[in-house]
């Protein structure tokens, strides 16, 4: 079923398109994370869902419902905010039953429904404490659990976790993972950090100007980005990037020659101008990349040692690289190595419109 549809959305500040021709189709229970640098719509986006904004052209739905005009307060859903925005004066138990109360809910259901949450959340001996007592991770939960009481339908999630530090976001980032395993609601979340979307989405849409690059799992945006930008904008480190000729089933680059046995074309050319990009945690050296494919001397520029990897820097076909190595690997600045890769892990693309061949 259907949760959320977004069909042939626009949206036109003036002679500028924001949104240009948006579909979604969100099943029931889906995690979709929007996922893009900052500008590239995905804000907006979310407020159209939400009703903050009204389109220049398209449709809204959720649950089979055309909201496209609707009022928030009517489209079911909860929202929470980068800001927090709780009400400075109330307590959590306040900030939590506000809406409720508005509602004309019964205060008995209220009470159960602030219970509820609080438990979820792990909120309960905070419920007494106003928002300047607490700490952002906690004011965090409570911006959730607003949303949370209203029991609705599909969850919207703006950017939550950036105004906390890295190891409250990486906490919190657990917490909502754990949340929407146990409410299997609809969650649309929007963030420009890639951990945060590789880590809780069923799928992630990738935005630029307006336009969803890639809609699909997280697995198959990074194994196979569909296009240069979606290549590398995902992964950390960054991929590598070659520019060179598809001839006869090589890629030929600064005067190197790497063979692309294995490789899974897209379509039947197979020739012409290319980008072809490797991560650096698919770029074996010693013993591991003797037999691969692809292999080439290199000298060692850089080494970061970061804890659990080490990046190491050189050069090869005139190129800067990166190489991801296990975090005890013995290198140092200045070492000789061989270094291979294995074709059917590369990515390659049209030199002139950008998408994989």
């Amino acid at each position: 079923m259907t949760s959320v549809l977004v069909k042939d959305l626009t949206l036109k500040f003036g002679a500028v398109t924001v949104l240009d021709n948006l579909n979604i189709d969100i099943p029931e229970g889906e995690f979709l994370v929007l996922l893009g640098a900052s500008g590239c719509g995905k804000s907006t986006l979310l407020n159209c869902i939400a009703g903050l904004l009204d389109p220049t052209d398209g449709e809204i739905h959720i649950i089979d419902r055309n909201v496209t005009w609707e009022e928030p307060s009517g489209r079911g859903i909860g929202m929470v905010f980068q800001s927090y925005a709780l009400y400075p004066q109330m307590t959590v138990e306040g900030n939590l039953s506000f809406g409720l109360k508005n509602a004309r809910m019964p205060k008995a259901e209220i009470k159960e429904r602030v219970a509820r949450a609080a438990e979820i959340l792990q909120i309960d001996p905070l419920l007494h404490r106003k928002p300047a007592a607490l700490s952002g991770g906690q004011r965090q939960r409570v911006a959730i659990g607003r949303a949370l009481v209203r029991d609705v339908d599909v969850f919207l999630f703006d950017e939550p976790l950036s105004n906390l530090d890295a190891k409250l976001r990486a906490d919190l980032r657990v917490e909502i993972k754990r949340l929407h395993h146990n409410l299997q609601n609809t969650m649309i979340y929007v963030t420009h950090d890639q951990v945060e979307a590789m880590t809780l989405a069923d799928r992630i849409a990738i935005m630029k100007s307006g336009i969803i690059q890639q809609l699909d799992t997280p697995t198959e945006i990074y194994n196979r980005p569909r296009n240069k930008y979606v290549a590398g904008f995902i992964g950390s480190p960054e991929i590598n990037f070659f520019e060179g000729t598809i001839e006869d089933g090589t890629f030929e680059t600064g005067g190197e020659r790497f063979s692309l046995a294995g490789y899974e074309f897209q379509n039947a050319s197979r020739t012409g101008r290319a980008w072809l990009g490797i991560r650096p945690e698919h770029i074996m050296s010693g013993d591991a990349a003797r037999d691969l494919p692809v292999t080439a001397n290199v000298t060692i520029d850089i080494v970061e040692p970061m804890g659990s990897d080490t990046l190491a820097w050189a050069t090869l076909a005139g190129v800067a690289i990166r190489i991801r190595m296990d975090g005890q690997a013995a290198v140092s600045s200045g070492d000789q190595i061989q270094i291979g890769f294995d074709p059917s892990r590369a990515s390659l693309f049209d030199k002139a419109t950008e998408a994989r061949v």
